[in-house]
């Protein structure tokens, strides 16, 4: 009997196509019956050629050569659906700078193995900040959507991590970003939540027109003496057209941060809590070189319980680059609770004010608007809630604050300092000295 049976399973495996690895289907875009049956039939996206591959057992099981076979199957027009109710885990390194025309419907669990011994030695890495990837995302015509989960598994990142900081030239512990573009265009990403990243959560490199919406980014610590640290929401690096709308970050670091040679920038109904704010930068950093960030528009955005609300930074110190941000508008802006509610922070990052006022900033910061910001600061700042100064070595000029009605526990009338701002900010403001 049990060789019989292993004949027919043998028989069985066989009969395979062999294209199809075990444990996987492709269902044609026509077979509507079968696309509903496995959820993936949706309302908004035309049906496609969808396939599936097998779930993972458990938390050691990994699928990557599974999930890199289903990418390849559904590239040039079809869709890769990763099915509710099961977690896939991702224990290697995924380079999928191949793509063209394809779609990942996530609505299971997509998990990353916390292998940091593997990790540290298998990843991509990438000279911007010492940063590492899982995989990276490249090609054209790129759209991931559904309601399920992508899970970089940090709380282990965390511990290890902690008490480190990731800009410290010494730094050697690197940890992974959880979804990282490069040299992508048209990128877009809908209904899911990014979890736990063990550092920053999207990174854009060289990538053109991407869009979030709809989407929940939370990063968080079990261990109540370690933080989630450096969980930044979006970062970007060589970026044109960037768009986030309608989206929530929970993360403890900044919640938008583009970074060197970003422009048009859109955001629109963005949620953050316990962050470090809405940030233009950090720019110029490194030495010698030229960087911007222009044409950003940010409008309904809520601020809660963070260190820093509207804010732009940049570099200061011996040996740090140069460039401008320009053509930048906060309107419509709620902050609660908050230290710095609107900062322009020229001595990033930890530097000194003798290495600060040595070696200033060389950024120009230029037309700038502040328009229609409303609520509280935490009174960590006393009753300042702006802090607008400008480094001696940069200009700054046409910044205009417009309806802010933001105020201090730390008493009344709120106060707002200047220093070195070109002509009328349009509100009364006083120095630092």
């Amino acid at each position: 009997m049990r060789l019989a049976a292993l004949s027919i399973l043998l028989a069985a495996a066989s009969a395979l196509p062999s294209h199809i690895i075990p444990g996987a289907q492709i269902i044609p875009a026509n077979d509507k019956s079968a696309l509903k049956s496995i959820g993936a039939h949706h309302q908004i996206y035309p049906d496609r050629r969808t396939i599936t591959i097998r779930a993972s057992k458990n938390e050691d099981d990994d699928i990557s050569s599974d999930f890199l076979w289903a990418i390849h199957q559904a590239n040039h027009g079809g869709r890769l659906l990763l099915e509710k109710g099961k977690t896939y885990m991702i224990g290697k390194k995924l380079d999928l700078t191949f793509l063209d025309d394809i779609e990942v419907q996530l609505e299971g669990q997509l998990k990353f193995t916390n292998n940091i011994t593997y990790w540290q030695a298998n990843n991509f890495y990438y000279s911007f900040q010492k940063s590492i990837t899982f995989w990276r995302w490249g090609g054209q015509d790129i759209k991931i959507f559904g309601k399920g989960t992508l899970d970089g598994n940090g709380q282990k990142w965390y511990d290890e991590f902690s008490g480190s900081q990731i800009l410290d030239p010494d730094n050697t512990f690197y940890r992974p970003i959880l979804f990282l573009t490069e040299n992508a265009t048209r990128v877009s990403v809908e209904g899911i939540t990014q979890l736990n990243s063990p550092c920053w959560t999207n990174f854009f490199v060289r990538t053109n027109d991407v869009s979030f919406d709809d989407v929940f980014i939370h990063a968080y610590s079990t261990n109540a003496s370690v933080d989630a640290a450096n969980t930044d929401g979006f970062d970007t690096l060589s970026v044109d057209g960037l768009r986030v709308t309608n989206t929530r970050v929970d993360n403890g670091d900044d919640c938008f941060s583009p970074k060197s040679n970003t422009s048009h920038i859109f955001v629109q109904n963005l949620w953050c809590n316990n962050s470090h704010g809405v940030s233009m930068g950090s720019i110029g950093q490194y030495s010698g070189v030229m960087d911007f960030i222009e044409n950003a528009y940010m409008e309904n955005v809520t601020l809660l319980n963070g260190q820093n609300g509207a804010r732009l930074k940049a570099w200061a110190g011996e040996d740090v680059g140069y460039g401008r941000i320009t053509n930048v508008t906060y309107r419509n802006i709620q902050i609660q609770n908050t230290d710095n509610p609107i900062v322009l922070d020229q001595c990033y990052f930890d530097v000194n004010s003798t290495e600060c006022a040595k070696y200033p900033s060389q950024v120009n910061v230029t037309n700038i608007v502040f328009d229609n910001i409303w609520g509280t600061s935490s009174g960590k700042e006393g009753k300042v809630i702006a802090d607008l100064t400008c480094s001696p070595n940069a200009v700054c000029s046409n910044i205009s604050l417009s309806r802010i009605d933001v105020t201090s526990p730390a008493g009344s009338p709120p106060e707002i300092i200047c220093d070195g701002i070109q002509g009328s900010i349009g509100v009364n403001c006083t120095s630092s000295t």
